[in-house]
């Protein structure tokens, strides 16, 4: 399972039915938020995506993007959380933490790791890593490629069965990738699966300008989450407060041949459903493959090949 809930998917100004920057990824049971927006914590509630959150991943530090984090913190503790949070971000996170956590933060039972990454750094876990990209904005930013590791080739059962394994345990120790013994032979994984899968890859910008470096880093992903704040009409602003258009996020998705295209962030004045209609028809100009997120949309990601 890869499932990604849109908690928050306005600008900068929340609105009656978008509030600020909050993205939850539940793979597998593990559960990351990336930026946590102010009302984060209600949105988690409403969406029910549970609070065993393993690591916030901020992408930069403007309050949009970051204000829910004491309430959440709160919440944790009065719940009686014990275990270890990581926050990473990009430069002094930990400094920004100490700030933003003494507004008001009354006491937590359970200790926050803040962890500073910089364009390229990777933070490895089982199965998948997580790796930084340069965007640009009028801050220090950075944007985040959840990519999962190769997966075994496909099985190939009759091919097994020609080889003397029967039916069961053994078969899943070779989809597994472990040799085995029949009858005193040895069964290779590399007899009875086929060449090596690759897993899921996606991709969130946080607040950007169309740039490479997420252009080169999105090759070939399986989402994009791309900022689409404002419309070409409104193009000028775009530029002047460093942010995307939906058409301009359409033209990344493209040149990076990705497979879908969800835009968020959306400015205050698309906010309802025209205007994320409007947006939605701007990028379908270059990308077809494009949604515009709302709040407590959720979406699961799946293999290529399934």
């Amino acid at each position: 399972m890869l499932r990604i809930t849109f908690l928050g998917t306005g600008g900068s100004t929340p609105t009656p039915n978008r509030t600020p920057s909050a993205i939850a990824v539940n793979r597998k049971g593990e559960l990351m938020l990336f930026d946590c927006g102010e009302g984060t914590q209600q949105q988690m509630m409403r969406a029910k995506t549970g609070m065993k959150i393993t690591a916030i991943f901020i992408t930069h530090f403007h309050a949009d993007h970051v204000l829910g984090i004491p309430g959440l913190l709160q919440t944790m503790a009065l719940q009686g959380r014990e275990e270890p949070l990581e926050i990473y971000g990009p430069r002094h996170v930990d400094k920004f933490l100490y700030h933003l956590l003494a507004l008001g933060y009354a006491g937590r039972s359970f200790d926050v790791k803040a962890i500073e990454l910089s364009p390229g750094d990777v933070v490895r876990r089982a199965g998948y890593e997580i790796r930084t990209v340069k965007t640009v904005h009028n801050v220090v930013s950075i944007g985040y490629v959840l990519k999962e590791d190769m997966r075994p080739g496909r099985f190939n059962r009759d091919r097994a069965i020609e080889l003397g394994v029967k039916p069961g345990p053994l078969f899943a120790k070779l989809q597994s990738g472990h040799s085995i013994l029949v009858e005193g032979r040895g069964v290779k994984p590399e007899q009875v699966l086929g060449p090596p899968r690759p897993g899921r890859k996606i991709v969130y910008t946080g607040d950007t300008r169309p740039c490479e470096s997420v252009i080169e880093a999105s090759k070939n992903a399986d989402l994009l989450i791309h900022e689409g704040t404002l419309s070409e009409e409104t193009k000028e602003y775009a530029i002047d407060y460093m942010h995307s258009t939906a058409l301009e996020a359409a033209e990344v998705a493209k040149k990076a041949a990705v497979r879908r295209l969800i835009l968020t962030h959306l400015s205050a004045r698309y906010s309802d459903l025209d205007g994320a209609r409007k947006l939605r028809d701007e990028a379908r100009q270059v990308f077809e493959n494009t949604e515009v997120a709302s709040d407590l949309m959720t979406t699961e990601v799946g293999y290529r090949d399934e």
